[in-house]
Formats: structure tokens, C-alpha cells, sequence
């Protein structure tokens, strides 16, 4: 694996010093990297470098660069210091078993590891598959897995297509990674047990968190602002003085609609509110019915509290 040297720059925080530099890694491929891109370019952290064979890539922010590692390393470069910061899965964090201090759920990425075998199998539960193989990327969470319930088994390590491997007696149960389930149905697999559930997240090196905390912060409130801002929309309109209490009825918002005077309509006033988007359909006509004309929906980029 590569090393490297921890990202500080010369000099500390309020002597004059240059501001110390933060580095984020962030997956160069898999399932999860496309999202972690797009996240980070609508908080405004922009990639600067692009490329296939890119390594490290500026952003806008000249004390914030970014690391491309697999997945499966950035938890380890972001425990021994190569990186500052780090996204990935839990379920990458939990196979490494490192000390990182998790600052943010990205809630994307979603999925579980499961226990499944074969269709046709005749295992019914975990208890069953005693003295048996398991194929799996994660052979430490299996280990542990199987070891807290005194099952013992052999962990056989692939690298990749695990549902395979039951089909060509290579194991006879897999330890993996399903979002659908979509895949195991396809392989004809089965799910005998449900072993931990995974999303992406925001790992920081705790000696990083500690001497870097204000920048490292901030970087944590870009992104949790556009993370808070999915799903939602947001809704101006006018409407009469004596409909304010039915449109208030039907508004649920975030913290209730704000109500601003218009000038130079006595009798009328703005009615700004955040809302689901899921909801917007059915209450554009309910604010009609309410009185409210005039109606705008916006979409949100980011919600900072």
C-alpha cells in the first residue's frame, strides 16, 4: 500500500503562520464514488483536477486538497495520518478496525451485508453452515461474525464476484455486500442472515480533528448543508391578509412559513416555506383552494442551520 507524508503544512493556526493544509481522501471508483463527487461539487468543494490516473486533485479551496484511494484504504490512510479526513463505507471502517473519529452520515450508499447461499442449499440458518467455507471480501467482519456465535468455519478471501463462488464449490455460503438484493436473486442466492448495515461516511484522524477542528468543521458544514437540503424544495407565494391562517394550515415547512408585508398591497403578503418535495403536488392545489396565488417552487442546494 502507499505512503504517504502527513498533510501539514509549515507553521500552526494563529501565529502567522500559513493556514495547515486538510486533505480529504475520497474513493477513485466503486459504487459509492460517483455520489461523494457529486456531493462535494454542490458544497462547493470543486475538483480542480480531473483525469482518469489522477492521484491528488485541488479545490477551489487552496488549504483543502483531495486523495483518490480504493475504498477499502481510506480508512487506514486516514488512521495513520495520510489524509485528515476520509469517505467511505462503515462497513470499510469496520473490516480495517481502526481508530477514526466519524463526524458525518452521508445517508447515501445504503446497503447490508448479508450471509446467503445457494437456492437449493439445504442451510437454513448460520448455526448450519458449522464447519463449512465462507467467501467473502470482508474476512475480518466474518471472523467476528462467526466467532461471536462459536461457529466455526474457514474464511475463504475473494476479491471479487463473490456470488459466484457457491455455484463453483469454492464455498458454501458467501459473506457480502447487497443493496436490492437484486444480484443474490439473479445468482440464485438466498439470505440466511442479515450481519450489518452499512452507509457512506465522514471519517477524520483524531489527532487531525483536534489540531485542524475549524477547518475540518467547515468542510463538515458544507456537506451536511446539501445533504439537508435533499428532498427539498422551496415554495413563495402571494396571497390575501384574511386566507393566512387556512394557507398556514396546510404549509407544514421546516419551522412553519415566513410571512413578509408586499409593498404596496396592504391587503397582501409573501408566503415563503421549505417543503418536502414529495409533497408538492398535493399541496399546490390545497394552497390554491387556501387563497394563495402567485405560486413559485424552487429547488434547494444547501440548508445551513
Amino acid at each position: 500500500m502507499a505512503t504517504f507524508e502527513p498533510s501539514e503544512m509549515p507553521g500552526s493556526p494563529g501565529n502567522g503562520a500559513p493556514e495547515p493544509l486538510v486533505r480529504l481522501a475520497i474513493p477513485n471508483k466503486g459504487r459509492i464514488a460517483g455520489p461523494i463527487i457529486e456531493l462535494m461539487e454542490k458544497s462547493g468543494l470543486h475538483l480542480l483536477d480531473q483525469g482518469d490516473r489522477r492521484l491528488i486533485s485541488r479545490t477551489p479551496d487552496p488549504h483543502i486538497e483531495v486523495l483518490f484511494a480504493r475504498p477499502i484504504d481510506i480508512p487506514e490512510y486516514v488512521a495513520n495520518g495520510a489524509a485528515d479526513l476520509g469517505i467511505t463505507g462503515r462497513d470499510m471502517v469496520s473490516e480495517r478496525e481502526v481508530d477514526v473519529e466519524e463526524l458525518l452520515d452521508l445517508h447515501s450508499g445504503n446497503a447490508t451485508l448479508v450471509l446467503a447461499v445457494r437456492d437449493e442449499s439445504p442451510f437454513r440458518s448460520p448455526e448450519d453452515l458449522s464447519k463449512t467455507k465462507v467467501a467473502t471480501e470482508f474476512p475480518r467482519i466474518a471472523s467476528r461474525y462467526f466467532s461471536g456465535l462459536n461457529i466455526p468455519v474457514t474464511i475463504v478471501r475473494v476479491g471479487g464476484a463473490c456470488e459466484v463462488t457457491p455455484h463453483l464449490g469454492i464455498a458454501d455460503a458467501i459473506l457480502d455486500l447487497t443493496s436490492s438484493g437484486e444480484t443474490l436473486r439473479s445468482n440464485r442466492l438466498r439470505v440466511l442472515a442479515e450481519v450489518l448495515t452499512t452507509s457512506t461516511i465522514l471519517i477524520a484522524n483524531r489527532d487531525a480533528y483536534r489540531t485542524k477542528k475549524e477547518k475540518i468543521e467547515e468542510i463538515v458544514l458544507a456537506l451536511e448543508s446539501v445533504i439537508r437540503a435533499r428532498g427539498q424544495c422551496y415554495l413563495m407565494m402571494n396571497a390575501k391578509r384574511s386566507c393566512l391562517d387556512e394557507i398556514r394550515n396546510v404549509l407544514p415547512g421546516l419551522s412553519g412559513p415566513t410571512v413578509m408585508e408586499v409593498a404596496s398591497q396592504e391587503d397582501l403578503v409573501a408566503v415563503h416555506a421549505v417543503v418536502s418535495e414529495e409533497r408538492v403536488y398535493g399541496l399546490i392545489n390545497q394552497l390554491k383552494r387556501a387563497g394563495a396565488r402567485d405560486v413559485l417552487v424552487m429547488s434547494i442546494e444547501r440548508i445551513i442551520r
